[in-house]
């Protein structure tokens, strides 16, 4: 499905990604965890083409993300908060990226449905425009956004970051009903949340790939355990 063919990225002549070869799968739940630093969203804005490669290649079913747009058709993403339309409101937003895929109102609220759960009355029906919203709720904006349209890839980093405790739960559950022939690449600093959602886990540290795991019922202690010897050896 993706596939990263000698990748080097270099900033200031500082190479801060190096990933000879890695492959996703199609219907794999795919979690990439590491350090600040570590490459993680460098390697998802390469899989994006939102920055180039010094080197090497990325490819989705075979072809190059840098030198087509066939992808496009079938990825939603997320990032961060630049991939919003902030002046908008989040009605407006949805309904803009409805249209995008070709679904009506209708479509695009029974899509929104999904979500009521996590939207938890603070996103629809609130008259305020997505720049007002917290970090947390652009969030939630951002994932519902990503996943309209029933794209084939899904890309989203940090997921969990900013929200609270139960919007944490409801989103990982959202994650773990999505259809299995998705093929879901999310980035984490939270190891529980994606030992529970991810089928396959890759640690990058420094730009590279240290351990490629299929997640197991020892892989969150497996994890924990290299992270707190990293922690000591820095000490």
């Amino acid at each position: 499905m993706i596939t990263v063919h000698n990748i080097v990225k270099a900033y200031k002549g500082q190479v801060v990604l190096n990933v000879p070869q890695l492959t996703i799968k199609p219907g794999e739940t795919f979690g990439l965890v590491g350090n600040n630093g570590a490459g993680k969203t460098t390697l998802f804005s390469l899989l994006l083409d939102l920055i180039q490669a010094d080197k090497g290649e990325i490819t989705s079913k075979e072809k190059s993300v840098a030198r087509s747009e066939h992808w496009k058709a079938y990825t939603g993403a997320y990032l961060d908060e630049n991939f919003l339309v902030d002046f908008l409101l989040p009605e407006e937003y949805f309904e803009f990226v409805g249209k995008l895929y070709g679904l009506n109102k209708a479509d695009v609220s029974k899509h929104l449905d999904t979500f009521e759960t996590l939207f938890n009355g603070e996103i629809l029906g609130r008259k305020k425009y997505i720049r007002d919203l917290s970090k947390g709720n652009q969030k939630k904006v951002g994932i519902a956004g990503a996943l309209m349209g029933h794209p084939e890839v899904v890309i989203l980093d940090e997921p969990f970051a900013n929200l609270d405790p139960s919007s944490q739960i409801k989103l990982r559950k959202i994650i773990q009903e999505l259809p299995d022939h998705m093929t879901v690449l999310i980035s984490s600093h939270d190891l529980n949340h994606v030992t529970e959602v991810c089928d396959r886990i890759v640690v990058l540290e420094k730009g590279e790939v240290i351990r490629d795991i299929f997640t197991e019922e020892n892989t969150l202690k497996e994890l924990e355990t290299y992270f707190t010897e990293e922690v000591q050896t820095d000490l």
